[in-house]
Parts: structure tokens; sequence; C-alpha cells
């Protein structure tokens, strides 16, 4: 699903319109249609709320008013209020004005004074509609409008407020709050959520959105390369759960093999590995300093193991690409996993670099893995193979020489940067990680919680994403690592549920990961 700016809705809206045939009209009704679905879903027995539509003399006050008749054709009684004077009103908004007066005009505030006289009658509302001003916003809110909301929480103290697009004060195109604004505990959005619903803090405001389609063909939004920022949601992956072949062996879903562990280090590489059989990859081997082995494999019995020469610190030497050792350990593998818990012996990160320009098979390059290119990320060879960086801000900041808190600032135009620049899909760790293609896609997940910052976690995510890429080679790449994001975050949310954020380990991500994919796949019937 796309993630649009307001700029780019009126386009997608104008082109709806221009293009396909469907009348603005048409789209507003479809949008008040749409909220209403919402309340009678969420809210019902509709009869029993009192409810108050607050709407703005633009569009969005428009889709308030298509809310507000509609609601009265089922037998309803909204206080609909306007703030403005109803001669302000222009095209669809003043039409469904007409419509609504049919039936009963609603009251027109159009100032202070006006509110002041009526606003102690409406803290019985139990359910406030704000359609006030919804992605028009771009500039800070003032004056008459910035009163009204200052007085939602004394005003409508019992109510639960479902937004319109967007709750008035948000601005469309930026996680940053440029201002005040009202918060609400869910919202109605059309056609594709903007920006402010999935990047911090504005996304705090929303509440829990969901997006109602109003008529616009999907290929109106698929069609311009400016639309680059997507979410992934459940019904995006039914593929992920289909049912395997009756005649299936291991050899159908993947070999991965992973290069981490160090002495001290073990549990990284153990977690990686048992990650990976997890996700369902059919094999998984564990290559490691010889003297760690034995205590990784304690971990996980289904996992192979092969010894590489070591350091005189217990990690990985150069010396295991020595007479041809490292080609044979690839040979027959489908992902490359580098970097849980492999150290940063200078032997060890040069060992890195080699090989991960050396091997054509796909790569995924975590932890200490990252580390070996800190600096220096300009030796990452272009090449066509698949190669999955998974940095949390900090690992980032070392690949491209800035401070973490650089990194945070502008996540997604450092992401996007360096996918595009070094031809790599890029993960970027934390809330809402993001995933950037070469091609300069961008996906925002929406899965995870604070209970997953634990050591390990990253650790999964580096096994989940190796065994995906194993399992579907024939799927784009940025979809299935925007999609081991996505099943890694949801098995962190079940584990919450069940645990509490503050008692989770990276283990109950791991042991919640087949619930993840039986929610996946019980969505895809809803």
């Amino acid at each position: 699903m796309k993630v649009l700016t307001a700029a780019q809705m009126q386009e997608i809206d104008r082109l709806t319109t221009d293009r396909y045939g469907v009348a603005s009209l048409t789209l507003m009704e479809n949008a008040g249609r749409g909220v209403v679905e919402f309340l009678e879903r969420h809210f019902a027995p509709l009869g029993a709320q009192k409810v108050v539509i607050l709407c703005g003399r633009g569009n969005n006050g428009g889709d308030g008013m298509v809310v507000a008749r509609l609601l009265r054709e089922r037998g309803l009684e909204p206080r609909v209020l306007l703030l403005a004077d109803h001669d302000r009103l222009k095209g669809d908004a003043a039409t469904n004005y007409k419509r609504l007066a049919q039936s009963g005009a609603p009251e027109s505030i159009p100032d202070p004074a006006a509110w002041q006289r009526i606003k102690g009658e409406l803290r019985e509302c139990s359910l406030l509609i704000d359609a006030i001003l919804g992605t028009g916003l771009a500039k800070p809110l003032g004056g008459f409008l910035l009163e009204v909301v200052r007085d939602f929480p004394g005003v409508f103290p019992q109510a639960r407020i479902v937004a319109v697009d967007l709750p008035t004060g948000v601005s469309a195109d930026s996680g940053e709050l440029i201002g005040e604004c009202a918060r609400a505990d869910a919202s109605v959005t059309f056609t594709a959520p903007k920006v402010a619903h999935v990047f911090p803090p504005a996304c705090r405001r929303v509440g829990d959105w969901v997006v109602k389609h109003i008529g616009t063909p999907p290929e109106a939004l698929d069609d311009d390369p400016d639309f680059y920022l997507n979410v992934l949601q459940a019904n995006d992956l039914g593929w992920l759960v289909r049912p395997r072949e009756v005649e299936s062996h291991k050899g159908n879903f993947g070999h991965v093999l992973i290069v981490g562990g160090s002495v001290g280090k073990t549990g990284a590489a153990a977690m990686a590995a048992k990650a990976a059989l997890r996700a369902g990859a059919g094999l998984v081997t564990v290559a490691s300093a010889k003297s760690a082995l034995p205590v990784i494999a304690s971990h996980a019995m289904e996992v192979m193991t092969e010894p590489l020469p070591e350091t005189d610190s217990g990690s990985v030497s150069l010396r295991a690409l020595d007479d041809g050792l490292f080609d044979t350990l690839v040979e027959g593998k489908s992902v490359l996993a580098v970097g849980p818990g492999l150290g940063r012996h200078p032997e060890t990160l040069e060992l890195v670099r080699a090989i991960v320009n050396k091997y054509d098979l796909p790569v995924v390059l975590d932890a200490d893995g990252l580390n070996a290119f800190a600096g220096c990320a300009q030796t990452l060879r272009p090449a066509r193979r698949v190669r999955v960086l998974t940095p949390h801000p900090g690992e980032m900041g070392r690949l491209v020489n800035q401070e973490t808190s650089a990194i945070v600032a502008h996540r997604l135009e450092v992401a996007r940067e360096f996918a595009q620049r070094h031809c790599v899909y890029l993960i970027v760790k934390g809330f809402r990680t993001l995933t950037a293609s070469p091609e300069g896609q961008v996906w925002v997940n929406l899965t995870g919680n604070p209970g997953m910052a634990t050591g390990g976690s990253g650790d999964v995510l580096t096994g989940i994403t190796a065994a995906l890429l194993a399992q579907y080679p024939e799927r784009p790449a940025a979809e299935v690592a925007a999609a081991a994001v996505y099943l890694h975050g949801l098995a962190g949310d079940l584990a919450a549920r069940e645990l509490g954020e503050a008692s989770m380990i990276a283990g109950d991500i791991l042991d919640a990961l087949p619930k993840a994919y039986h929610e996946i796949g019980a969505r895809q019937s809803n």
C-alpha cells in the first residue's frame, strides 16, 4: 500500500476524476460512506451514541456533512456544527451542505463568540467526528480553529474522537508536529495513508487508522515512480502462508549458511540459526570458529555446523579462505548470512569484506558484518546479486560516518540514498523500521514494540530474512525483506501481548514466530 503526501493525494483525486471518470462528488460520497461503515463496525449500536460532527468549510467538512446525512438516513440525530458561515462553502462541500440541509441545516458556528455560547451544551457527547481540516493543513493551526481544538479535552471529556483523514492540526506531510493539534482515538483516511499516519510523533495523534477505498483505481497509484513510500499489511502476505506442496522435501526450502559466532558470542549465531529454521528454511548451517561451535550446536540440535580456523581471540580467521575451504563451504547454499556474534578482530573484518564481495549468492549482512564496512561502504562492490544490510541507527551512522542522532533525524532520506547509491537492500531498524530498495522504494513497517529492544532481537531478524530469501528467490527481494521485518515485528507484538514488554527477551520473539504465521494466515480470510 502506498503512503502519500497531501499534494500527491490531490493529484490522485484529480487523475481519478479526469482520467478515470469518477466524479469528485462521488469520491466525497464514498468517503463519507466509508466513515459511517467504520462507525457502524466499531461503535455499535450507533443509536446509543451521542454524536457531534464538527465540519470545516473545505472538502473535509464536506465529508463530514455526508457522514451526517447518512447517519440521519439511519435514524440517528447527530449534532452537526459548521465552523464557518455557510455562504463561504464552495464546490462539493457546498453541494453536500444543501443535501444535508434538506433534513436540517448544520448549525453555523463561525467565530469564537458563537463557540463560547454553545460549547457547554456538548459535554454529553460520546462520539466526536473531527471533520474540520483533514489533510489540507500547511501551517500551524491558529485563530478560531486553534481555540476549538484547545477546548476539546474540556468540552468533550467523555467522547471518543474519530478523525476524518487526520486530526485537526496534524500536517499530512510529516511525522513532525508543526503546531498544536487534536488527538484522535481513530482516523479514517481514504485511498492511501498519509505520511503523518505512519511516522512519529504525528502517528501517535491519529490513533488506530484504517484506509477506505473510494473509487480510485489501483493503477493510478502504481504508475507514478514518485510515490515511493509503502506500508506492508497482513493481507499483502498471502504468499507467505500458502500451504506447501505435499511432495515437498527440505531441499525445496533453501539452505542458509550463517557465518557468525565467536568465543563469548555464541548465542547470536545460534539465535539467528534457530530463527532461520523457525521461519521455514529447509536446512541451516552455522560456520564459526572451531572452539565456539560446540556451544552453538548445543543451542540448536537441528543446525549443522562447520568449523573454521580462528584467531587468537576466538573469532573466525582470514585463513578460512585458504585452499578453497570457503569455496567448498558455499557450494549448494541458497543464502549467506554474515555477522551475528562474529567479533571485530581485524582478520575477521577482512574476511567479511572478502566473502561479501566474492560470492554470487544472496547475502544478509548484520552486526559485526556491518562493522566490517564502517567508514568504507564504498568497498561494497556493485553487484547484481541481492545484498540485504540490517543496521540499527548506530551501525548506520558508522557506515556513512554520521552521528547516530543525525541518522535518527533523517532515517528516510539516509536509507533511500544509501540503498540507491550502493545497490543494496537496506533495513534500518528501530521504531517504524524502514526497508529501502536500490530502485528507491521504501517500506515503513507498522509492527513491533519497545519490548523488542533487547539483545538478540536483531539476530532473530537476520535469521528470518535469510530464511525468506532462501525460500522465495523468485519474489522481489525488497518485498521479501519487508515481509521479514513485518513477520519479526508481529512475532514481537504477539510475545508482548502474552508476556508484557518489560519481560520480553529475543527468545520470546523466536517462540512466537509460529503464532505470527498463524495470525497472518487468519487475516487472509477477513
